[in-house]
């Protein structure tokens, strides 16, 4: 732990994916991930946690060839998709594969109905009638169902779970997902959590989680990463990061009395444990 090029010792065969050592540049200049390695294991629920702006999405959008349409690239290392190089794949073709990103935000089209914005998450299949899916999605979010006006006239939560089922009207073996928490309440955040668990475990989707909310992601997931400033700096079961010292105290808010807020603390303070 602590290495940024830390790797699981899952054997090749039973990994989904891996990213190995990977730098990103954007604008041929700014560069953003330094080195990053990690796997995920085919089935497993793993999540990916850090400050903002320390590369989690940027992460995830290498992964799913996003990087091109923010003129970024991968300029070192590569990312493997079931043994695969996929680094320099288009979306599409990454979707096609069976790799499928829920973009922070959500990014509904919110001018088409909840029907339509599902049938758009089964583009790129060869197989169009998508009438079963579309059941198994009502089946996980059955307020979906309810809702047969415009998608943006639906609330936060259910705008998050729509963007989810979009995704698995794809049919993915892996769902990368971005801040699914965002914007939601409490009460919603527990029942969505509850639901890609659900998924993870009924449908065997392999899952790649981007969280603010520490707490939750740790406790749905079986495998955790915490990413600073474009590395890996720790990494471990989700059991053991959740009772991992540096973690409580910068994440999970068990930092002790003393201290009120994370804006006093001095970052240099985990670095220098962690690096």
């Amino acid at each position: 732990m602590g290495d940024a090029a830390v790797k699981t010792e899952t054997p090749a065969e039973d990994l989904m994916l891996s990213v190995n050592n990977i730098e990103v540049v954007y604008s041929d200049v700014i560069l953003v991930l330094r080195g990053v390695s990690l796997d995920v294991p085919k089935g497993a629920l793993v999540t990916l946690l850090g400050p903002n702006g320390a590369g989690k999405s940027t992460t995830l959008k290498a992964i799913s060839g996003l990087l091109k349409t923010e003129d970024g690239e991968v300029t070192r290392g590569d990312v493997r998709f079931k043994g695969e190089p996929v680094s320099n794949m288009l979306p599409e073709d990454v979707v096609r594969k069976g790799v499928f990103q829920v973009m922070e935000g959500r990014r509904i089209i919110e001018d088409m109905t909840v029907i339509e914005n599902l049938r758009l998450g089964a583009f790129t299949r060869k197989d169009k009638d998508v009438r079963r899916d579309i059941d198994m999605v009502f089946n996980y979010f059955p307020r979906l169902k309810e809702r047969t006006g415009l998608a943006g006239y639906l609330s936060g939560g259910e705008q998050q779970m729509l963007a989810i089922g979009r995704a698995l009207m794809a049919r993915p073996e892996m769902m990368l997902l971005d801040e699914p928490s965002m914007g939601l309440s409490p009460l919603l955040v527990k029942e969505v959590f509850a639901i890609i668990r659900q998924m993870n475990r009924e449908l065997g989707i392999t899952m790649l989680l981007v969280e603010q909310n520490a707490r939750m992601a740790l406790k749905s997931a079986d495998y955790g990463y915490i990413m600073e400033s474009g590395k890996i700096v720790l990494d471990g079961t989700a059991q053991d990061l959740m009772h991992n010292e540096d973690v409580k105290e910068f994440y999970l808010g068990g930092g002790g009395e003393e201290r009120k807020s994370f804006k006093n603390l001095k970052s240099y303070k985990r670095r220098k444990r962690w690096l």
